[in-house]
């Protein structure tokens, strides 16, 4: 994934890196990059302070083995998360899209693996693997990322979706809260648009949506999500077809634009966004 550092706004990990270059100073130690991560991702959903994030974590890697496994896993994961969320920034469906998803894919697995019974058991039996994993987060973040992944090859989507599935499934028995209820959204539009032959279920597919509403109101993508994979209709590819009830789009999508950013200030904003987009693409269906 390319650098994404803005040539007007320099940010504050390039300014901390000028300044110690000019005064003398060692260049940051791995545990302050982690510090200047943790502060550049509370404001991410500045693309300037997204790239810094992903900057800082990524200089922790060549000290990595020098951390206790909670820290490694913490950087991981928002490696995992920071990757998945950066696609957000683009048009979509680019090859830079594409690179981003593997890379957290990739650092999702890594945060998986620094379970020795999940390494154990990864190539033999992945489900028994999961079933091991007690960390919702390297658990969310690798499926959002893999998930990512299959939806731009549909072969590869058939051939690997029960993996995705099975990483959904397991963050949501060990926190079905984590992060807004996000698995409960990902997997009921997983079950909603997979065809049953290949294990989807609409019934138990909106129950998923509706959980995720009522577990996390307040994290508007639950109400996005429940808009676009309940009031429309998918084909066998996971491409809408029609709409099923546009005035539950209306009235779903009207909550989240007229909602407050809240506690979500990355993922609340992105929500407002796609609304908009989902409205525009309810007007090309019904005119």
């Amino acid at each position: 994934m390319p650098r994404m550092l803005s040539h007007v706004r320099i940010g504050a990990v390039l300014l901390l890196v000028l300044f110690v270059a000019s005064s003398g100073f060692a260049e940051p130690a791995p545990a302050e990059w982690i510090a200047i991560g943790d502060a550049a991702f509370l404001e991410r959903f500045e693309p300037d302070r997204m790239a810094e994030a992903l900057d800082a974590y990524e200089a922790v890697l060549p000290a990595f083995d020098s951390f206790p496994i909670g820290v490694r896993a913490h950087v991981l994961n928002r490696l995992a998360q920071l990757c998945y969320e950066w696609t957000t920034l683009s048009p979509g469906n680019t090859p830079e899209d594409e690179e981003a998803f593997r890379r957290g894919k990739e650092y999702g697995l890594r945060s998986l693996r620094l379970n020795p019974e999940f390494v154990e058991l990864e190539e033999d039996n992945f489900a028994a693997a999961v079933a091991a994993v007690t960390d919702p987060a390297a658990l969310l973040w690798t499926a959002d990322n893999w998930g990512g992944l299959l939806r731009r090859d549909p072969i590869l989507g058939m051939l690997q979706l029960s993996q995705v599935r099975t990483l959904y499934a397991r963050s949501l028995e060990v926190d079905g809260t984590y992060w807004g209820a996000s698995a409960h959204n990902a997997l009921g539009a997983m079950l909603v648009v997979t065809p049953p032959l290949l294990g989807g279920d609409e019934d138990a597919g909106l129950e998923h949506l509706e959980k995720a509403v009522e577990l996390a109101p307040t994290y508007l993508l639950n109400w996005v999500v429940r808009a676009q994979y309940w009031g429309f209709t998918y084909d066998l590819f996971g491409n809408i077809n029609g709409v099923r009830d546009a005035a539950f789009i209306e009235d779903q999508l009207a909550f989240v634009l007229d909602a407050p950013i809240g506690d979500w200030p990355f993922w609340n904003r992105e929500a407002k966004r796609e609304a908009e987009a989902l409205l525009a693409e309810l007007r090309e269906w019904t005119g």
